[in-house]
């Protein structure tokens, strides 16, 4: 297995530690190489005085076979695993004092950890080229059938008469598929330092991440699909769902990729209302003249656990269901204050607005109305 080149030089810092010492007139680092299932051969790595030319393995050396009081071996050990040797050779009629054999050994101790960690590494490397090789292959043979898929909605959307009320399970459909478009997209580009894939945390996101290339998006663009698959799902329990029937002007403006939080912060909003309310409970999403608020005529959340709930692992009592993690609720707050915003838990929907529901949730999602100078860039009016 390869060496690192800063192991290498740290081992020969620690060869050429012994330069004063006049008793020593050769120091040689072995570490173990060897194939799976073969024996390990001791190969040279470093040595003391540097040369030109590199030593043979020490199996392979004749003149090691011969004792000599001369050459003494300090083994590079992990526990019962041998990593390596460091050998020393002494100037003839030299004799080993008990501190230099105590440095020789310390220093072999040092560079075993040094070299159990370096080996430790390289496996890890390695392994993480395999994985990332799987994953480009895996992403390259997925957009094979996704694309396929959306050629045979998009030929069933034609088949469908306009007024088909069919027409929007296919439309829907089909953005769903541009949503795993960009799933597929955001693995081909991991591992680029340039591109952040998630929050600051290290929570996963539930939704597809837009990246920071991407060029601006409205609020009803983020918002529209979440609205659409809200309806499916209540559609599919039987009960109300109540989104938005227009979209004001605020949330059709050009806003920066960044923004794109609000449509993860929604569909933490509405998991958490599908999960936690009662099944005939009706829910929506509500448009206000400066923010979003979901709601539901769920149990109201008690008194005592409204701040808590925002808490990283806390879940609160209306929870039945004790897979959850606890962090969709933080995650959201956390992705609203990024962006210069606020998600606060209102005292009931009814107090939102006076046309929802007086029992249930309602939470309430703030964003600055016009996005950061600089970030989107408007074309100059004619």
């Amino acid at each position: 297995m390869p060496l690192s080149e800063r192991f290498l030089q740290l081992a020969q810092q620690q060869l050429e530690s012994f330069a004063a010492v006049n008793a020593l007139s050769r120091l040689v680092l072995y570490a173990a190489q060897g194939q799976e299932g073969e024996s390990a051969s001791l190969e040279m790595v470093q040595q003391w005085p540097t040369s030109a030319t590199s030593l043979p393995p020490a199996e392979a050396d004749p003149s090691l076979r011969i004792p000599s009081p001369e050459r003494r071996w300090y083994p590079l050990r992990n526990g019962n695993l041998l990593l390596g040797a460091l050998r020393a050779e002494a100037i003839h009629d030299q004799a080993w004092t008990t501190d230099l054999d105590q440095r020789l050994q310390a220093s072999a101790s040092a560079m075993a950890q040094c070299l159990s960690l370096d080996v430790e590494r390289s496996r890890l490397m390695e392994q993480l080229e395999q994985q990332r090789q799987q994953l480009n292959l895996m992403v390259h043979q997925l957009r094979n059938p996704l694309a396929a898929l959306r050629t045979y909605a998009q030929l069933l959307l034609r088949r469908l008469d306009p007024d088909s009320h069919h027409r929007a399970l296919v439309e829907n459909l089909l953005q769903e598929q541009g949503q795993l478009d960009r799933y597929i997209s955001a693995l081909d580009r991991i591992g680029n330092p340039d591109v952040r894939l998630a929050s600051s945390g290290s929570t996963p996101l539930l939704l597809p991440p837009v990246l920071p290339d991407h060029p601006a998006i409205s609020l009803q663009t983020l918002v529209a699909p979440l609205a659409e698959r809200a309806a499916a799902t209540a559609a599919l329990q039987g009960r109300d769902w109540h989104g938005p029937m227009q979209w004001p002007a605020w949330m059709q403006e050009p806003r920066p990729a960044a923004d794109a939080v609000v449509a993860e912060i929604l569909a933490n909003l509405m998991e958490n209302a599908f999960r936690y309310s009662p099944s005939g409970a009706a829910l929506g999403l509500k448009i206000l003249e400066k923010g979003l608020c979901l709601w539901d005529e769920g149990d109201p959340i008690p008194e005592h656990e409204r701040q808590a709930i925002f808490s990283r692992g806390v879940r609160g009592s209306r929870s039945k269901d004790r897979s959850g993690s606890g962090l969709g609720l933080a995650l959201a707050r956390q992705l609203a204050e990024e962006r210069g915003g606020n998600l606060v838990l209102a005292d009931s929907p009814a107090a939102v607005d006076p046309q929802l529901p007086a029992k249930g949730n309602a939470f309430v999602l703030n964003l600055p109305r016009h996005p950061a100078e600089g970030e989107v860039q408007r074309e100059p009016p004619r």
